[in-house]
């Protein structure tokens, strides 16, 4: 029986880095460099992290002394400058302003819902100081003119319908019944 022997080390060589490096695991050796680039970015993190807060101080302490600054001065009271305007002007203006703060899109789903086929729109004139509306329209006969304001009053949109005017347009061959109504709406 041969007994296989292991393999003696013998090192006299004294100790230094450079034998230890040449005798350490490639992988502790990777572990090692991994462990110093963590410790470095740690440094860095803290060391930013170190500015940004001094930075906010001195803000906070900026925004502070501005702060005081403001308080300690006598408080100014804003002037504001009068200018006449004429009142043509203004009635202008305010009747731009009534214009458009018209309720047209409720207006107009009233009068849409309530207009049938046989019923021919012309024109619709909103006027806002007196909240009415003028309908123009042309109908077939006289039976479409009085069941169209019928229809119309039923509108929860209108507090009153009136027909002002009516007549039929001899010019046109089918003689068509032009009439006009005012329909007063209900402001919510």
């Amino acid at each position: 029986m041969i007994r296989k022997s292991r393999a003696m080390r013998i090192d006299f060589a004294p100790r230094s880095l450079r034998r230890t490096l040449f005798h350490t695991h490639p992988a502790l050796l990777a572990l090692g460099f991994l462990g110093v680039l963590l410790c470095a970015g740690a440094v860095t993190t803290a060391t930013r992290l170190a500015d940004d807060r001094r930075d906010r101080a001195q803000q906070m302490q900026h925004v502070q002394e501005r702060a005081a600054a403001m308080s300690a001065r006598p408080a100014q009271v804003a002037t504001v400058a009068t200018v006449a305007i004429p009142e043509a002007q203004a009635a202008f203006v305010n009747g731009a302003i009534g214009q458009l703060n018209l309720p047209w899109r409720a207006l107009q789903d009233a009068v849409a819902s309530a207009t049938p086929s046989s019923i021919a729109l012309v024109a619709l004139e909103p006027d806002a100081r007196k909240q009415v509306l003028k309908i123009t329209a042309e109908a077939k006969s006289s039976d479409d003119m009085v069941d169209y304001v019928a229809q119309l009053k039923q509108q929860e949109a209108f507090s009153a319908v009136a027909l002002t005017r009516h007549d039929v347009q001899e010019a046109d061959p089918s003689r068509p019944l032009r009439f006009q109504l005012e329909a007063t709406w209900v402001t919510r």
